[in-house]
């Protein structure tokens, strides 16, 4: 066995960055108190989620990475001895601007970042107004408890990103990420929008037969207009599902993961072993036509 204990923190938000910093410190600690050694926060956590509109003064809550953020992060993770994982609103430089997640290892060293591929853009989802599209490619970590893969809420989707993610070794793929209900739906429409985005990361983890951990901001925004559903979660390398958050409630929560279930899951259903990698060219095609 190899176990890695990571933690979930599944928060609400307000309108004070420096409130949502301090608040997710005090989760940070108190997940490592309960043995964290990875601890995931949600994505943009420093702030409510501001893409419901388009508007230039939001880009004033963006900043550098490294940066304050970050910096402040660095200490508590040196101190507590455990693995941040930060998603921020990253300046690049003037008029420049991503959706970017910060790793921080557990001697508080600054390990890189990952930059957000795809990019949405709905009703009040409108992030294509603020974000340019992630140009640093697919990304692991070798962090001091295991390599990771990072990938940031609409990557979600894309069972792309995730395949090449844990091409490239990631033992556990993390998704920060905020999604909600438009409060005005009736009950069977979320229902059905939360299973899907559910099933599609759980697909992920059988798939490639790795952990998945996916956590979501929770509480009421856009002045009542959404809800945040939570529902964080872990799931293990065969997609079982060993955590799962209330749509209501903040919750931190610290999962035991055994690593060396990839092995014994790989080898007992050899998807990885059995694609057919001559035949996926077409893949890079927008639409497979005549033209």
């Amino acid at each position: 066995m190899r176990n890695v204990k990571v933690g979930v923190v599944q928060m609400s938000c307000t309108a004070n960055k420096q409130e949502n910093l301090d608040k997710a410190i005090l989760k940070v600690r108190d997940a490592a108190a309960k043995g964290a050694q990875i601890v995931c926060l949600q994505e943009l956590f420093t702030s409510l989620y501001f893409c419901d509109v388009e508007d230039y003064d939001n880009f004033d809550l963006a900043e550098s990475i490294p940066g304050p953020s970050t910096d402040a992060l660095s200490v508590v993770a040196k101190e507590l001895g455990v693995v941040i994982i930060a998603s921020l609103f990253e300046k690049r430089t003037e008029g420049l601007y991503h959706n970017t997640t910060a790793i921080l290892d557990a001697d508080g060293s600054y390990l890189g970042k990952y930059r957000k591929m795809h990019i949405p853009d709905d009703p009040a989802f409108y992030e294509k107004f603020y974000f340019t599209p992630g140009d640093l490619g697919y990304k692991v970590f070798q962090t001091k408890f295991g390599k990771i893969g990072i990938l940031i809420c609409w990557d979600q989707w894309y069972p792309e990103a995730s395949r090449i993610t844990a091409l490239m070794g990631a033992e556990i793929l993390f998704y920060p990420t905020a999604i909600g209900w438009a409060t005005d739906q009736d009950e069977e429409t979320n229902a059905d929008q939360y299973n899907a985005w559910q099933t599609i990361q759980r697909s992920h983890a059988v798939a490639n037969g790795v952990p998945v951990v996916s956590v979501n901001r929770v509480g009421f925004e856009q002045n009542g207009a959404m809800k945040f559903w939570g529902g964080s979660f872990v799931a293990n390398a065969q997609g079982k599902l060993l955590y799962l958050a209330s749509h209501e409630e903040e919750e931190t929560t610290v999962i035991e993961l055994d690593l060396a279930q990839s092995d014994y899951f790989r080898k007992h259903w050899p998807f990885l072993r059995d694609r057919r990698i001559e035949t996926y060219s077409p893949i890079t095609k927008r639409f497979i036509d005549e033209d």
